[in-house]
Order: structure tokens, then C-alpha cells, then sequence
């Protein structure tokens, strides 16, 4: 990814923590949660792999067209298993990788792969037009990473109303009141333990989320 090497660590930290915790929820937690559990644990842990500093760590080329192939396989596999949550997620790191792979440096002016011709005359160029041209293979080099602006500020947007609307379950008072039906006066004993840690865990997953999107 591209964002600031210290950025890059605390993603690390973040998604590989958050990627422990739920694969350790998914050989001790309950039965009925594991998979959901072992596919959030396996995507933070892709996601902390992503988020490498190349500073730190120089992955090899075709490392952004593995971790596409891997998200991309997984994003299907969510779709099959009507996981729709997870679905967005995995594609949303197809995405991002696919945007490593492909960066804008390597777009023509259309937003089409592909080296960028230089048009004009063929004969022997000013020194203004030389300049000129100069200025744009700089730019070429150091351009940004790639990505379609209007899929990533999409993207952007659901997991930013995904991190707060289950940022507000976390809060006490309204995980009890969407938990305890009608009649029941308390909660079940086990749901604020380590299943709140778990959907804390999907809460940081979401925020690391947006903060590697905002680098695309």
C-alpha cells in the first residue's frame, strides 16, 4: 500500500491482532459462529499483509496479482455462502490489490491500461516542449496509487456507515436493548464477553478498512 511507513505499522498491528483474536474464536467460540469467525480472522491477516510498509518489507511483484487472485476467490466464496458483509470486504481487498498492481502511472489519459503516447510534431523539439515533457515523465514516476474514484468513494461510504452503526451496537445500553427480548429481564451471561471483544475486533477491521481505501 501507499500510505506513511508509521500508518503502515499500526495497520499491521491492528488488522494482525484483530486476525489472532478470530481465529482463536474460531476453534473456542461456539459452533454455530467458527466459520464467520476463521473468515474475518483470515481477511484481517490479508489485510495486515497488505499494509506492509515497502519500506520495511519489498514484496515481490507479482505479490498484488496473488493477494487479487486470493480476495477475489474468497469475495465468491462469501457470495455462495450469503455473506454479503464479507463479500464487500474481500472484494474491496481484490480492489485495493488490483489498484497495487495496476498503478495510475501506467494509465493513459483515458483511464485505460496502457502506456500514455505523447502526441505533437515529430520533428525536433524546443527546449519549452522539452522541459514540458520532462515535468510529465516526472509525474509519471512518482504518480499516485491507481484506483476508479468513484468505486473507492462507494466503498468508502459503506464501510464508514458499517464502522459507526456497529461502533453504536458496542455501546451497553444499546446492545441490551437490541438483545433482550420482550419480557426478559437480563441479557445472556456470555454475550458482553468474548463475542463483544469479537464484534469490537470487526469494528477495527472496518476502520483499518477505510484507512487503506483513503490510500487508493
Amino acid at each position: 500500500m501507499h500510505e506513511p511507513p508509521l500508518v503502515g505499522w499500526l495497520l499491521v498491528l491492528l488488522c494482525a491482532t484483530a486476525g489472532a483474536y478470530c481465529l482463536v474464536r474460531a476453534r473456542t467460540g461456539p459452533a454455530g459462529g467458527r466459520e464467520d469467525a476463521r473468515g474475518e480472522g483470515l481477511m484481517a491477516l490479508g489485510m495486515a499483509a497488505m499494509a506492509l510498509p515497502a519500506s520495511a518489507v519489498t514484496p515481490p511483484e507479482w505479490s498484488p496479482w496473488l493477494f487479487t487472485a486470493l480476495f477475489g476467490a474468497a469475495g465468491v466464496w462469501a457470495l455462495v455462502r450469503r455473506h454479503l458483509h464479507h463479500a464487500v470486504g474481500t472484494f474491496a481487498m481484490a480492489y485495493m490489490a488490483l489498484a497495487m498492481a495496476v498503478p495510475s502511472a501506467h494509465r493513459n489519459p483515458t483511464g485505460s491500461v496502457g502506456a500514455a503516447v505523447p502526441t505533437g510534431s515529430t520533428g525536433p523539439m524546443s527546449p519549452t516542449s522539452s522541459v514540458s515533457s520532462m515535468s510529465s515523465m516526472g509525474a509519471m514516476e512518482h504518480a499516485g496509487p491507481g484506483g476508479v474514484p468513484l468505486l473507492t468513494g462507494l466503498l468508502l461510504a459503506y464501510f464508514t456507515v458499517y464502522v459507526i452503526a456497529a461502533g453504536i451496537r458496542l455501546v451497553p445500553g444499546v446492545r441490551a436493548a437490541e438483545s433482550v427480548p420482550e419480557g426478559v429481564g437480563a441479557e445472556q451471561p456470555g454475550d458482553a464477553g468474548p463475542s463483544g471483544v469479537l464484534r469490537a475486533c470487526r469494528v477495527a477491521m472496518g476502520i483499518g478498512m477505510l484507512a487503506m481505501l483513503l490510500t487508493v
